[in-house]
């Protein structure tokens, strides 16, 4: 009997244990879930709402677009500058709306889905106004050599905001496919249950015509937005436009269900074979996903092009997961999913992002993995996503968080100029270029802590360098933060 007893009593305390272990883990998910929306807060531009729950920003660039005489206010600063840059923002939005396409129903359960739609909203409407005319399309405000070489709040700018714009003359197809993928995306977004007080069919009407256009501008008028933009080469250079075609085709699809997009889905010339990872600059894997879920929900059929890009993600996945030819990364000592020096932790949130939605439609399909000749259950993909967040969130060798404000211990010097500077509410006078390079150089932690940012992540062995200057690691970007949403949103409903 006492052996019994002993027994059971053990059961009982490792039960206890992973009971506990398992809460702490849901907290931390819904702090950092909480935390990643208030972070697009933190990265708005323009006239700040009365709802505004980041308190140390202020209003910012309220003449965007006045040398075109048009209204450029709004949307979101991509990192810790103070440029609008085009491409990269509607790749936020797009992710954002994904987020809340596959995830509503856990985003709403976590008290968390009209922030997600605010967010979204905030994107999308600097997007739709960004396109002025059906063939004109503004795509960047503010210039990025002047402003990185100027460490100032976002609302003491004295850099020059010259806006750019794609036209008919100087094409920009792929910035112009990708916003039409956004905004299709965000139409999707706020035409689903739930949306309450955030959307209604009228706003997500007005969306999804801006990216019917902007799709035909893309498909009328090809050409590299750089090409038109020569400054965005130093930025945010695009490797082509037939990734972002596919993809805003295939949010078109899903929108509307209307037979052009499915015919050019069908009929693509590239449908990027086994891509590397998912970014700003490449959204083969985006589209190619969107295309596996239609096909396992029984919206398209499994062959051609159609089956050919399924078993492009499904490979890709394969890759990640470690049961493939090891393109998409290896794992660092300490499990971190492992690609490049320059912001890694970039391509870690869409990888995970794509697997816990992928082994989400597998599972409703009563499907599996197959990875050569091992087959791996959706919980197993589910499983690997939470190796990754749970190192993002402090399981890792240096014991720190890499998304700021969550966890004892996290960045306390990420590059971003805002977030490092005196509050515009503690300290309404103006801050020069000059005076901001002193806080730049200053040892002492962020003036501000910039909630839910994620810094672009240790190196392949583990190591960061807490250190302002060093912005290939600390450097926290909007297209980051947006996938991780979703899969915060997942992770917390099993």
């Amino acid at each position: 009997m006492v052996a019994r007893a002993r027994v059971l009593l053990i059961a009982a305390v490792v039960w206890f244990l992973a009971t506990t272990a398992c809460q702490a883990a849901q907290r931390d998910y819904a702090t950092a879930l909480t935390k990643s929306l208030l972070y697009f807060e933190a990265q708005r531009s323009g006239r700040l709402p009365t709802t505004q729950r980041v308190q140390w920003r202020g209003d910012s660039a309220l003449k965007d677009g006045a040398d075109h005489g048009v209204d450029l206010t709004g949307g979101y600063y991509d990192s810790g500058d103070n440029v609008k840059f085009g491409f990269p923002m509607a790749f936020t939005v797009t992710m954002l709306s994904w987020s809340v396409v596959e995830h509503r129903g856990r985003l709403a359960t976590a008290g968390e889905l009209g922030h997600a739609l605010q967010a979204v909203q905030w994107g999308a409407d600097y997007l739709a106004k960004a396109h002025t005319r059906p063939d004109v399309l503004y795509v960047n405000v503010g210039d990025g050599h002047s402003d990185h070489a100027c460490w100032e709040r976002p609302e003491d700018m004295e850099t020059p905001r010259r806006s750019y714009m794609v036209n008919a003359t100087h094409p920009g197809s792929d910035v112009a496919a990708e916003t039409a993928a956004a905004l299709a995306a965000a139409s999707v977004a706020f035409t689903g249950p739930h949306t309450g007080p955030h959307g209604d069919p009228r706003y997500a009407l007005t969306l999804l015509k801006h990216a019917k256009q902007l799709f035909q501008f893309a498909k009328n008028h090809r050409g590299l937005y750089q090409n038109s933009i020569p400054s965005a080469r130093s930025f945010y250079r695009s490797s082509g436009d037939e990734d972002e075609l596919l993809w805003a085709a295939v949010w078109l699809y899903i929108a509307t269900g209307h037979q052009e997009y499915k015919a050019y889905i069908a009929g693509a010339n590239n449908v990027g074979g086994v891509r590397q990872s998912l970014g700003w600059d490449d959204k083969f894997v985006g589209a190619q996903a969107l295309v596996a879920k239609l096909i396992l929900k029984g919206k398209l059929p499994n062959n051609g092009r159609h089956a050919e890009m399924r078993s492009n993600v499904e490979s890709f996945l394969c890759n990640v997961l470690q049961h493939g030819d090891g393109r998409s990364g290896r794992l660092t000592p300490g499990g971190m999913l492992y690609l490049q020096p320059w912001s890694n932790l970039q391509d870690v949130t869409t990888a995970m992002f794509v697997l816990v939605t992928h082994a989400d439609h597998l599972a409703a399909a009563s499907a599996s993995l197959q990875c050569g000749g091992v087959r791996l259950p959706p919980a197993q993909l589910v499983s690997f996503a939470r190796s990754q967040v749970d190192y993002i969130l402090g399981k890792n060798p240096m014991k720190m968080s890499y998304m700021v404000g969550v966890g004892k211990r996290y960045p306390l010097q990420p590059h971003h100029r805002g977030a490092s500077l005196p509050s515009i509410r503690k300290y309404p006078g103006k801050i020069s270029c000059g005076k901001g390079a002193e806080y730049f150089h200053r040892s002492a932690p962020n003036l501000n802590v910039i909630d839910g940012a994620i810094v672009g992540g240790p190196d392949n062995n583990d190591h960061y360098d807490d250190s302002r200057g060093n912005y290939q690691q600390g450097e926290p970007s909007t297209y980051t933060v947006a996938p991780i949403v979703g899969v915060l949103a997942r992770l917390l409903h099993n």
